[in-house]
């Protein structure tokens, strides 16, 4: 039976270990970084290894595939993507053209994740950026406005849906306010929840009907003062549910991130408790995965439906679409020379 988990792995291909973990664990997918990435044979191999351990052909493998700063697949092997805060930029002076390149790069990314079997990018970050927006963020937010991080969200998600892809969009409900790094400690923001309702939420409100979510490691006081977003019943069902209306697959951040307390089962069970219906967790610790997969339920249920109806929205790439044409585009729109 599948598990409510996404897992990572240690290196380029599976240990025997990993495989017998991933045989008798079945997570629900598999999350590549950088340590797992070599080249273009070896991911395809990689990718291909999970699903046949668990033995389904359609198993998510996720990555972060951003551009900028959050890349895992790089140059030489891959093109150079810009951070999403270029599309932004762009918008300020000529809005179509931002658009078109938002939707170029997330197609382009597509693409090359379609080649090695990757199915679902953890993009876009639809996170409003604020003047003391922590570095984590950073250039990884499309604009400071709300209306602007909307549009070229939606044309990201276009740009993947159209490449074969799902998008991921994250942090729900905003990350943009946090001022400390939570992959180092939990950020805790103070706004009220009129501030965070007109500005915060706003782009993951009207792009709600995404199929995959992710949420955020933070406490936000106006609605639960005392646990973070990703372990929060008010956060999740009051907020994410509720005022936003997100009915999709909703995943946690990384677990083995330093702003969650408590052991790993403890860190897992509290966010199936609160309402995600996939823990994930990256980095790839033997020991680790062990406990979560432990402590999380059999995919059932509700959440069953959610991962299924999600993984249902896959297609295979729009035909017609000329790559180098596309690439030599998204140059002379960026200015860029390696993309």
């Amino acid at each position: 039976m599948t598990k409510a988990f996404v897992s990572g792995c240690a290196g380029v291909t599976l240990t025997q270990d990993e495989i017998a973990f991933f045989r008798e664990a079945d997570p629900w997918g598999l999350i590549l970084f950088a340590r797992n990435v070599e080249s273009q044979d070896q991911l395809r191999a990689l990718t291909s290894a999970f699903r046949e351990v668990v033995g389904r052909p359609d198993a998510p493998v996720l990555v972060d595939q951003e551009g900028g700063r959050v890349q895992r697949m790089k140059p030489p092997n891959w093109p150079k993507y810009p951070a999403p805060k270029l599309y932004g930029d762009l918008f300020l002076s000529d809005p179509g053209k931002g658009e078109r390149a938002a939707w170029l790069g997330a197609r382009l990314i597509a693409s090359d994740l379609i080649e090695v079997g990757i199915t679902i990018d953890c993009l876009p970050c639809l996170d409003v950026r604020f003047p003391d927006t922590v570095d984590a963020i950073g250039d990884r937010s499309l604009s400071g406005d709300p209306d602007v991080v909307t549009r070229l969200g939606q044309a990201m998600i276009d740009g993947a849906v159209a490449g074969g892809v799902l998008p991921v969009i994250k942090h729900i409900p905003g990350h943009g306010r946090a001022q400390v790094d939570s992959h180092l400690e939990l950020p805790r923001v103070n706004a009220d929840i009129s501030a965070l309702k007109s500005v915060d939420f706003r782009p993951f409100k009207a792009l709600s009907g995404v199929s995959l979510g992710m949420t955020a490691h933070i406490i936000y006081n106006a609605i639960d003062p005392e646990t973070a977003g990703t372990q929060s019943a008010k956060v999740i069902q009051d907020v994410i549910r509720g005022e936003i209306g997100f009915e999709g697959c909703l995943m946690s951040d990384d677990i083995s991130m330093k702003a969650l307390g408590g052991d790993y089962v403890e860190r897992s069970r509290k966010i199936i408790a609160a309402g995600c219906d996939i823990v994930l967790h990256c980095n790839g610790e033997m020991s680790e995965m062990i406990a979560v997969a432990e402590a999380v339920p059999d995919l059932s249920g509700v959440s069953a439906q959610r991962c299924a109806t999600a993984l249902d929205g896959l297609k295979s790439p729009e035909p017609g679409f000329d790559l180098a044409a596309a690439r030599d585009e998204f140059r002379d729109i960026t200015g860029l020379t390696t993309a």
